[in-house]
């Protein structure tokens, strides 16, 4: 790939939660050399995240006072990245750390497939969960099967039908044009829902082989095979199950990815009752996540 000439800015979005405090810095500390401008949006911490990164004046804190969402934490985060007039926002989770060349590379490439006349929603990186072996591939459609994107070569750009949030790189005008991240949602597929949506209006994503970032999905894992399969709590599988069931409502959506997802849901509901303690509160939880998919009851799920 050509190096790029970082023409326009490139603000960068964090949002936290409970942070661990040394991990955001560790994170801060790596992206801040790589952006104009690095905003961290917290959705009511029980600690003082401002305080915790008072030295790092290149930092703008956002605080929210409450829990909000990652949805509406990360529009938060655009629409002062629009007022501050960056061409690029950079989303990141608060457990993400990437690698020192990771923003670069991924504009590249994204300069690279706009040259070439593709409308672009976003390019990320190939991340890697420290706890597991090798990077976890990207994903692409195929039918009705969700199938896993290798990198053939350090430098491929792979298509794909979404990434994850952390260390999507987006240009702004593509935020203007597709639309921002569904706050209802609250947390979970917010980045699936964004990318399929931006894919349907036209616009493509891309891995980027060469962009390294390091990040943990999912509270724990469970060994299937040669994968390991994250797992998150009770409450997260919630909503992971409510906000693909309302996925699939979407008219929008279409038929292949809407048998795909319902497949994924099942299986789901079926490992995750069966293999994770405590089976009857993740039952139960992903089963009223299924209800609340299908009559539309969205927002923060406050019992459980």
């Amino acid at each position: 790939m050509h190096p790029s000439s970082r023409p326009q800015s490139i603000c960068g979005v964090i949002v936290t939660y409970n942070p661990d405090p040394e991990i955001l810095r560790q994170l801060v500390t790596a992206v801040v050399p790589q952006l104009d401008r690095l905003l961290v949006v917290d959705n009511g911490s029980r600690q003082n995240v401002g305080n915790e990164l008072s030295d790092m004046t290149e930092v703008e804190i956002v605080e929210l006072g409450d829990n909000y969402g990652i949805a509406y934490g990360q529009n938060v985060g655009i629409e002062k990245a629009r007022e501050r007039e960056a061409a690029y926002v950079l989303l990141l989770d608060q457990d993400s750390i990437p690698a020192a060349n990771m923003v670069e590379t991924l504009l590249t490439a994204l300069l690279i497939k706009q040259q070439q006349g593709f409308r672009v929603a976003c390019v990320g990186p190939r991340y890697s969960d420290n706890r597991h072996e090798g990077a976890t591939p990207f994903v692409k459609l195929n039918g009705c099967t969700i199938e896993r994107q290798a990198c053939t070569s350090d430098d491929a750009i792979i298509d794909v039908d979404f990434l994850i949030a952390s260390g999507c790189l987006i240009p702004m005008a593509t935020l203007n044009a597709v639309g921002i991240m569904k706050d209802e949602m609250f947390i979970d597929y917010v980045d699936i829902e964004w990318g399929l949506r931006a894919q349907h209006q036209g616009y493509l994503s891309y891995g980027v082989c060469a962009a390294g970032m390091s990040h943990a999905l999912g509270d724990t894992s469970i060994a299937l095979g040669r994968r390991h399969i994250p797992v998150h709590s009770p409450l997260r599988h919630y909503y992971h199950i409510r906000n693909a069931i309302w996925l699939c409502r979407q008219s929008w959506l279409s038929l292949d990815w809407k048998i795909a997802l319902v497949y994924r849901v099942v299986c789901q509901m079926l490992f995750f009752s069966i293999m994770t303690p405590p089976r009857l509160q993740h039952a139960r939880m992903m089963s009223v996540g299924f209800v609340h998919g299908i009559v539309n009851r969205m927002g923060r799920h406050f019992s459980g």
